[in-house]
């Protein structure tokens, strides 16, 4: 692993200046809808409805033109994660989406258009839905989670110079003298104790590999369903 110092630094901009430094930079500025509402109306078959208060769906973030960071076209959305995979973007309040076969742990909220997560405590709903399968083990919901969101997939031209960086705690908080995130960018560790969106920069083109751990004040990785979560995204 890569300890990035302030020595280090100072090292690779004089001896090796064309090879990249791996920096992660609170993102903040982002308007924060902390009266906005995410509620989980009726669930048929695969079926989604929610009604969603003081936020609209399908419109452009205030700022997303102007912050650098890849954007959706079609505006502000739901993310739905099934079992921290990668999630779906949803435009409208009802939506269909095939599930696995087995429990599914399923996490929705509110995301600005470019993708940063709506994090206060009404802009979420967490919920397993599980199929007709007998040796299916149902979750325990008041488990400390830690769900990966961003970045995700593919990015090209000026899209590759920053990333947002974005996970979503549920039943959990993270503090300097509390439980931290862990996330390892290539080979470059970074422990986190604030839950804010950053900017990832510094990164080559090609592919990306990114590890989230949540950790408890120990320094331990915490027992918890899907932790760690490991992601590749690809720049181009």
């Amino acid at each position: 692993m890569k300890k990035i110092s302030f020595i280090l630094t100072v090292f690779l901009i004089l001896g090796c200046a064309d090879q990249s430094i791996i920096s992660i930079t609170k993102f903040e500025g982002s308007p924060e809808f902390s009266n906005s509402k995410l509620f989980l109306s009726q669930i048929q078959k695969n079926n989604f409805s929610f009604n969603v208060e003081n936020y609209e769906l399908g419109i452009q973030t205030d700022g997303a033109i102007d912050n650098g960071l890849a954007n959706s076209a079609k505006g502000q959305h739901i993310h739905m994660i099934i079992n921290n995979g990668p999630y779906s973007a949803h435009y409208e309040s009802d939506f269909s989406k095939d599930l696995n076969e087995g429990d599914n742990l399923i996490l929705f909220f509110l995301s600005r258009s470019f993708h940063e997560s709506v994090k206060n405590p009404n802009a979420y709903a967490l919920i397993q839905v599980s199929s007709e399968i007998n040796d299916a083990e149902p979750f325990d919901l008041n488990s400390e989670f830690l769900f990966y969101s961003r970045p995700k997939g593919v990015y090209k031209g000026a899209d590759t110079k920053k990333l947002l960086l974005d996970f979503y705690l549920v039943n959990t908080e993270i503090s300097a003298q509390g439980n931290k995130v862990r996330a390892t960018i290539n080979d470059s560790e970074f422990i986190i104790d604030e839950w804010s969106p950053y900017y990832i920069e510094g990164l080559s083109l090609g592919e990306v590999t990114i590890k989230l751990e949540l950790l408890n004040s120990n320094g331990d990785l915490i027992n918890s369903p899907f932790n760690p979560v490991i992601r590749k995204v690809m720049l181009e």
